[in-house]
């Protein structure tokens, strides 16, 4: 078993998400997830903490960069400028290898009303982040809750558009928060 190779984790989502094609989420047990990577059941657990873990791994990772993202945005920027600071600093996460994924990802998703509810709180625990971190930026409570779900809203689209297209996230990112904040500016004249 090649269980010290350094890249024990991609193998990891690459055999679940082929026995997830191959049988079904349900079908599925993290044993034989661990056993087609190659590597033990102990590094599984390593790596993720459940069996849905791996297909929501790194978002501990992509709340830290959020935080940073909207922390680090120069202090005159508006709460909308933070957010794109945010969906910029995570940009770094979004692999060739994770893009690769994303469809089949999406799909078992899709397909799981569990893993359904799963990826909408992530959404809102994203939205949660963002909210709190405007917060600490001295926004006032509803404009920074109405700037992090136009930022997750926002993350949804550069998400989509990126798997479809490529390219540069961080790019993807900021026109996808442009065309947000132009799409409720134009909800405005539609009433």
């Amino acid at each position: 078993m090649g269980r010290w190779e350094p890249d024990a984790r991609d193998r990891l989502v690459r055999a679940a998400l082929d026995l997830f094609d191959e049988q079904g989420y349900e079908n599925t047990a993290v044993a034989q997830i661990a056993e087609r990577a190659g590597l033990t059941k102990s590094t599984y657990f390593r790596h993720f903490k459940d069996k849905r873990e791996v297909l929501f791994g790194g978002q501990d990772e992509l709340v830290e960069l959020l935080v940073e993202g909207i922390a680090g945005t120069p202090e005159p920027a508006g709460a909308l400028r933070a957010v794109e600071g945010a969906l910029v600093a995570i940009a770094v996460t979004f692999s060739e290898e994770r893009r690769a994924n994303g469809p089949r990802r999406l799909a078992v998703i899709a397909a799981n009303d569990e893993l359904r509810e799963r990826n909408a709180m992530k959404m809102a625990g994203f939205s949660n982040v963002m909210q709190e971190a405007l917060r600490q930026r001295g926004v006032p409570e509803l404009d920074a809750a109405v700037a992090a779900e136009l930022g997750t809203v926002a993350l949804r689209v550069a998400y989509d558009r990126w798997l479809e297209a490529g390219g540069d996230f961080a790019e993807v990112a900021r026109r996808a928060l442009e065309e947000v904040r132009l799409a409720a500016a134009a909800l405005e004249g539609a009433e």
